[in-house]
Formats: C-alpha cells, sequence, structure tokens
C-alpha cells in the first residue's frame, strides 16, 4: 500500500486548504484511514481518520467543528478539509492506514505512511 498526501501550502489565518491522500494497493477488510501532524518541536498529533467500511468520521477534540473529512472511492482519495485555520495548525501533515481497525487515534496502529505536506498558517 503506497499513500501520496498532497495540498499544503501558506495560508492566512481564518483561511481554508484541502488536503488529499490517494491511496494505491489493496488492503482486506476493514481499515481506518487517518491524518496525524506534527509541528515542530511537538509530538505527533492525531486530527481524524474515517472508516473505510461506513465512512465514519472521527476528529480530535482541537479539529472538530473546522475540518472534515470526505472520500472519492472512485479515485481511492480522502480528502481533509480545513476551514477557519489558525496559527496553531501550522504542522507537517501525514496520512495513514491502520489495517483491522474501524477507528485509530494511535500512531503505532498505523502501519503504512505517507510522506507529509506542510500547513503553514501565517500572516
Amino acid at each position: 500500500v503506497q499513500l501520496q498526501a498532497s495540498g499544503g501550502g501558506l495560508v492566512q489565518p481564518g483561511g481554508s486548504l484541502r488536503l488529499s491522500c490517494k491511496a494505491s494497493g489493496f488492503i482486506s477488510g476493514d481499515y481506518a484511514i487517518g491524518w496525524f501532524r506534527q509541528a515542530p518541536g511537538k509530538e505527533r498529533e492525531w486530527v481524524s481518520s474515517m472508516s473505510s467500511s461506513d465512512g465514519a468520521t472521527y476528529y480530535g477534540n482541537s479539529v472538530k467543528g473546522r475540518f472534515s473529512m470526505s472520500r472519492d472511492n472512485a479515485e481511492n482519495t480522502v480528502y481533509l478539509q480545513m476551514n477557519s485555520l489558525k496559527p496553531e495548525d501550522t504542522a507537517v501533515y501525514s496520512c495513514g492506514v491502520a489495517p483491522g481497525f474501524h477507528a485509530a487515534i494511535k500512531v503505532e496502529d498505523y502501519k503504512y505512511w505517507g510522506q507529509g505536506t506542510e500547513v503553514t498558517v501565517s500572516s
């Protein structure tokens, strides 16, 4: 399984960005696909995840109400729509897949990772 994240960039506070995570390869059974972020000097933080079986989404408290995940099954792509961005959202965002999980918030549950895409929120 390979994951390709994209869509990062520089945005002003209050602005929006949409990240993409395109997956290739086959995973049998249910799995969670999630987003994590890591700011300089900080630990990796779980942002959100989606179940492959029913599309249920879950969000961390720091992004709930501002970020949303969606998917395009035909394109094997999930998206992270980020609205009302704040400077504290600045980080490198990575997507990962946790096979066998309906929802997963721990880094160690994720087996496959894409490269990160950098998001900078600054005026």
